[in-house]
């Protein structure tokens, strides 16, 4: 029977079908309740931490001078002023250097910490011995649990040093170079992008093989056997069953770390910068979210409302990539967040 040739339901019918449906998640809801329970911090969570602090936007639109102490309802009561802050930021060289050193930073984590992880997952997969390989993701996956605040001294303790034979990198330049003199890493702005690519591949690379390495583990072994009686070789069954296997999460992480592209947090970027001298490193290291603080937040000159318009800047341009390489990648290879 053709679709044009079907009966239309009646609107009893649908109705008992509503009903029924509704029944249906209310026994699911009512037969799993423990699982729900167990949402309810993450709930809370979201809408603590997520959620509600978008009603605090409005703020980008309005004056709000950094004497006034309000928390909360400040950017409610606060006086409207339209564009003014976005203007005033877009006209700021300052800002956009920011911009620029932000992109540079997730570009360069896009490009050189974007591999690491599937390699990571790859040798894990190709490691026979379960205890070897157990304790090769364990020592992987440790950094990541390591504080940023700790992981930061360790950086000052290998790369900073008033004296050459004082730290352990400097101790091994000292020994290299004897007439290197006084030097000071964290101080350099040409260094400080190396620093910050090398120790953030160093701490997420093992956590981020997590989702590489489930999704070889999802390949059907059939598919290996079909290949070597083909006589396939590793590299071979590399590039042909495991890559394939896996390309939908590859293609949804690239995503989600496209998304990203303009988000970097501020916590490990702020703690770099106090390492070196006051601003050394301001000319490369200096992003959209340390720029609020070190500039906006800390000038009197400056109403905290610039502060919000520069990450409502941020995020909407971060919303634009999403949307952008979604579309791409739905077009491309059939597979999309949404």
């Amino acid at each position: 029977m053709s679709a044009k040739a079907m009966p239309k339901a009646s609107a009893a019918e649908v109705e008992a079908i509503e009903k029924n449906h509704f029944k249906a998640v209310a026994h699911d809801v009512l037969r799993d309740w423990r699982l729900y329970v167990l949402l309810l911090p993450m709930m809370f969570f979201l809408l603590c931490w997520k959620y509600f602090p978008i009603a605090s936007m409005i703020s980008s639109f309005k004056y709000m001078p950094t004497t006034d102490s309000s928390f909360g309802g400040g950017s409610f009561t606060a006086l409207w002023n339209g564009l003014d802050n976005f203007r005033y930021l877009f006209a700021q060289p300052d800002f956009w250097a920011a911009f620029r050193n932000t992109f540079v930073l997730s570009f360069y984590g896009l490009v050189f910490g974007f591999p690491f992880p599937i390699i990571l997952a790859l040798f894990f997969n190709e490691i026979r011995l379960k205890a070897v390989r157990s304790i090769a993701q364990v020592f992987s996956y440790l950094p990541k649990f390591i504080s940023v605040v700790v992981m930061t001294n360790l950086i000052g303790m290998l790369l900073k040093s008033s004296n050459p034979q004082t730290g352990v990198v400097a101790g091994i330049i000292g020994g290299l170079f004897e007439n290197i003199g006084v030097f000071d890493l964290t101080s350099n702005p040409g260094a400080f992008r190396s620093i910050y690519i090398i120790s953030d591949i160093w701490e997420g690379a093992g956590y981020g093989s997590i989702v590489y390495f489930a999704a070889i583990l999802g390949i059907s072994p059939t598919s290996y056997e079909a290949a070597r009686i083909d006589g396939a070789s590793k590299m071979q069954q590399l590039l042909y069953v495991t890559i394939p296997g896996m390309a939908g999460t590859l293609v949804i992480m690239l995503i989600l770390r496209i998304g990203n592209l303009l988000s970097v947090g501020y916590e490990k970027v702020y703690l770099l910068q106090q390492l070196g001298k006051a601003g050394s490193t301001w000319s490369t290291s200096q992003t959209v979210s340390t720029y609020v603080i070190n500039v906006v937040m800390s000038s009197s000159s400056v109403h905290k409302g610039i502060g919000s318009a520069a990450d409502l800047f941020n995020s909407l341009l971060s919303m634009f990539l999403v949307l952008g390489s979604n579309s791409i990648a739905r077009k491309m290879s059939n597979t999309s967040l949404f």
